[in-house]
């Protein structure tokens, strides 16, 4: 019997190292702009490939993804020799860790109102203390005895999401929400 768990990976990277040639013998003389179209529409959506139901969080896993976009930062002349850190700046390409905690408080904020169906999301649970401190949508954090539920979408953004500040949790809008 197939197990999701025990075979999973952190996402398509056999695909995503096959789009990065593709990009890499097509392409000859990149610069940053068509670089970066080509990296948003072409790799970036095999890195986060699943990245709200199975989120890395072994050591190992998240290596994988950053090798596969420090890679594909060295294709451009300029920053062949580069560190990788001032290669993302250069590139205005955000490390994949930020993009998968972004991505993960923009569905706790499309779930918390109720954008998405309840019986799909019943495992989020509002904390309903007399606590002063935080804003008024805090998630009460569930206990978790093996690793696989304690990086479960519900368990792993608890933390983050109390810690945003009340203005941009009572955000009006997801577009104002993603951009404060």
């Amino acid at each position: 019997m197939y197990s999701f768990v025990e075979n999973a990976t952190p996402c398509d990277i056999p695909c995503a190292n096959a789009m990065l040639g593709i990009i890499k013998r097509n392409f000859k003389y990149l610069n940053s702009n068509s670089f970066g179209l080509l990296y948003k529409s072409m790799l970036r959506s095999h890195l986060d490939y699943c990245s709200s139901v199975y989120a890395p969080y072994k050591k190992g896993d998240i290596e994988k993804l950053e090798k596969v976009q420090k890679r594909a930062t060295k294709l451009i002349p300029g920053l062949k020799n580069r560190v990788y850190v001032y290669c993302l700046k250069v590139l205005k390409l955000p490390m994949l860790h930020y993009r998968q905690v972004r991505g993960d408080m923009i569905e706790m904020y499309k779930i918390l109102p109720g954008k998405y169906d309840t019986a799909v999301i019943s495992r989020v649970t509002r904390e309903h203390s007399y606590i002063t401190r935080g804003h008024d949508l805090r998630l009460e954090k569930n206990r978790s005895k093996y690793d696989l539920r304690k990086y479960f979408f519900t368990n792993r953004v608890v933390n983050i999401w109390n810690s945003l500040p009340n203005d941009v949790v009572l955000c009006n809008t997801v577009n104002i929400f993603k951009s404060s």
